[in-house]
């Protein structure tokens, strides 16, 4: 059987930039010959493609693309890209924190409580796993703030808590329960309570498939600049070199 391409999608977690362990190109491949326990899974898959011009598609809320990494990548002109599918939770506290800010009403405090029982669910009972997720979502409210200086103060910032709990009966049906408490006018109190279930991996794999054939397509295209004299490859990733034209995708 005759294998025409490869692309390559990660979902699971978790990374961590580290200096002197993966900061640089050199400190990373240092730390692979010394078999470090810190370099993670994800980030030897996305290394492992780069080395094979393999596109690399990272999907879950973690650093994978530490600085060594993206450096390695950037050299080899090779596809990368990716932080979150946010297809779940994270997407409705996206869209729900932006309804709630947009006309003034002010969130001070989201608790969002989570269960499910597939393999993510099982992966983010590890406690350094569980905390690459919690800043990926705590994200979204990091962005929330700062896009408001009327609403909140500087270094304010609403009470925010999250909890996943693995239970393996239920599979993929994951089950989530959101709690959003703000002020209102003359210092009145609104409090919306959102109950969610839904296939956790299949409202993944829409976003994954449309991935894969953009990723491909990106191979297949070359782009350059009227003042250049040669194509360059999409590439996806950042500070790409300035004596070169890239986009971003």
């Amino acid at each position: 059987m005759q294998i025409h391409w490869i692309h390559l999608s990660w979902s699971l977690r978790y990374s961590n930039g580290i200096v002197g362990l993966n900061d640089t190109m050199k400190n990373l491949f240092a730390s692979l010959d010394r078999n470090e326990l810190e370099i993670s899974p994800s980030t030897l898959y996305a290394l492992a493609c780069i080395m094979e011009n393999v596109p690399f598609i990272n999907g879950s809320p973690q650093n994978t693309f530490v600085p060594g990494l993206i450096d390695l990548a950037i050299k080899s002109n090779s596809l990368i890209g990716g932080d979150d599918f946010k297809s779940g939770l994270t997407k409705m506290k996206s869209v729900l924190v932006d309804f709630l800010v947009g006309p003034g009403i002010k969130p001070t405090s989201i608790v969002s409580y989570n269960h499910l029982g597939n393999n993510d669910g099982m992966n983010m009972s590890s406690p350094q796993t569980f905390q690459s997720m919690e800043i990926s979502k705590s994200n979204v409210v990091d962005d929330m703030v700062a896009s408001n200086a009327i609403l909140y103060e500087p270094r304010e910032h609403p009470d925010h808590v999250v909890v996943i709990k693995y239970v393996p009966y239920v599979g993929d049906s994951k089950r989530s329960m959101d709690e959003y408490t703000s002020k209102i006018f003359m210092g009145g109190q609104s409090t919306i309570v959102l109950h969610n279930t839904y296939e956790d991996s299949l409202l993944a794999a829409p976003i994954i498939l449309d991935l894969v054939l953009l990723a491909e397509l990106s191979t297949r295209i070359q782009l350059k600049a009227e003042e250049e004299a040669c194509f360059f490859l999409v590439l996806m990733g950042p500070n790409p070199p300035s004596s070169c034209f890239w986009i971003y995708l």
